[in-house]
């Protein structure tokens, strides 16, 4: 359940009140019972036994309980004042909710309109008129129908860049023109994620949808942390783009890269945790990309990367520590580029390549460390990877499950 669904019952609450009948009546016997017990209090503290039957009642005596008739009047009438007070206290509240929420919709009309516009100078008013809509909603669900709207406008089909050709120069510039709208939405999504999610204006915790999105610019989500919501890459293109995520924190949501094409492109996981999160890279084609998990740190969560290739790129999981969660690179294939796991620490995950296909490329285990947690590479097909065969033979190591034709070194 997204944070935009959690959030949408509290305010179509908002204007249910008692009727104030009822209200007034149980404000009284919440009074009434209240006043007994405190006077039930005194009488035992005070140790009172029982009344004088024989006490004669005088002047002094009549006043005052003509005094408490009119103090207990007065405090009705206080309790009745308060109640309506706050009832219309609640009224003032909601006006003002429902009276935010049309100028909401009203810019909201405004700002779509922009963004359909011929001009690419006016979308790009549309682009920050709405993420300064998603910064001032007054409910996350209106919130998200902004970032929604953003998310859209990136996954409508583009013209490709017709080249520098002279007699395209009119085509190529308006592509320009149009690509600088989409990279400020991709700025834009990184700035606001990159803010803690108690700050203000921070998109934390949102839905992100962008599915079969081309990525040709930076994105920046270094420093996020990704608790909530539903982050979608499927099917993205990052062509030739700078993907950041350095010390984002996975710690609750989903995050998606299945069947995304990184492919040339440059994606950093550096000093990232992943430790609750289901992140998802299977199917994936890492082919010719530079992506990099140095110093990432796997302790919860499930990671994936099924059916993943690996070629003529570099991917890097140098001293990166598995230590809790699943990890699997199930059927991945490696060939024609360099994998490093060199200086990895699996000391409590479960890995699993099984069925991987180590056919050409370089994979490196130099220096790993299994100390605890399991390592499959049962069906593994081609020659064991650099370094791996010496770093599970290594006294204390944990159990790796390894294919009959990668035998042990002997000792």
């Amino acid at each position: 359940m997204t944070s935009s669904q959690r959030a949408r019952p509290t305010n179509e609450r908002e204007l249910r009140l008692w009727r104030v009948g009822r209200v007034l009546a149980l404000a009284f016997a919440a009074a009434v019972l209240v006043a007994g017990g405190i006077f039930y209090a005194l009488v035992v503290l005070l140790d009172f036994q029982e009344i004088d039957t024989t006490a004669k009642l005088d002047a002094k005596t009549l006043f005052d309980l003509v005094k408490l008739s009119f103090g207990v009047v007065a405090g009705a009438g206080a309790l009745v004042a308060l109640v309506v007070a706050y009832r219309r206290q609640r009224v003032d509240e909601a006006s003002a909710h429902r009276e935010a929420t049309r100028l909401h919709t009203e810019r909201f009309s405004q700002a779509v309109d922009k963004l359909g516009s011929d001009s690419p100078a006016v979308r790009l008013g549309g682009v920050h008129a709405l993420a300064g809509l998603a910064d001032d909603a007054p409910t996350q669900d209106l919130r998200q129908t902004c970032i929604d709207v953003l998310c859209a406008y990136l996954r409508l089909p583009f013209s490709p860049n017709p080249g520098e050709d002279p007699t395209h120069q009119e085509e190529h510039h308006r592509y320009l023109a149009l690509r600088t709208v989409r990279h400020t939405i991709l700025r834009l999504i990184g700035d606001h994620y990159r803010r803690p999610q108690e700050a203000h204006r921070s998109w934390q915790g949102c839905d992100l949808d962008l599915t079969g999105v081309t990525i040709d610019g930076r994105l920046d989500f270094s420093g996020a942390t990704f608790s909530d919501g539903t982050v979608s890459f499927f099917g993205a293109e990052f062509s030739g783009g700078m993907v950041h995520f350095i010390n984002a924190k996975f710690s609750g949501s989903r995050v998606s890269f299945t069947n995304a094409d990184l492919s040339g492109s440059r994606v950093s996981f550096d000093e990232a945790k992943f430790s609750g999160s289901a992140v998802s890279f299977t199917n994936a084609d890492l082919s010719g990309s530079r992506v990099s998990f140095t110093n990432t740190n796997f302790s919860g969560g499930t990671v994936s990367f099924i059916n993943a290739k690996f070629s003529g790129g570099a991917v890097r999981f140098t001293n990166a520590e598995f230590s809790g969660g699943a990890v699997a690179f199930d059927a991945a294939d490696f060939f024609d580029g360099a994998v490093s796991f060199s200086e990895a620490k699996f000391s409590g995950s479960a890995v699993s390549f099984s069925e991987a296909e180590f056919s050409g490329g370089q994979v490196f285990f130099d220096h790993a460390e299994f100390s605890g947690g399991t390592a499959n590479f049962n069906h593994a097909s081609g020659p064991a990877p650099r370094g791996l065969l010496d770093a599970v033979s290594t006294p204390g190591s944990a159990s790796v499950a390894l294919p009959p034709a990668w035998a042990l070194p002997v000792p």
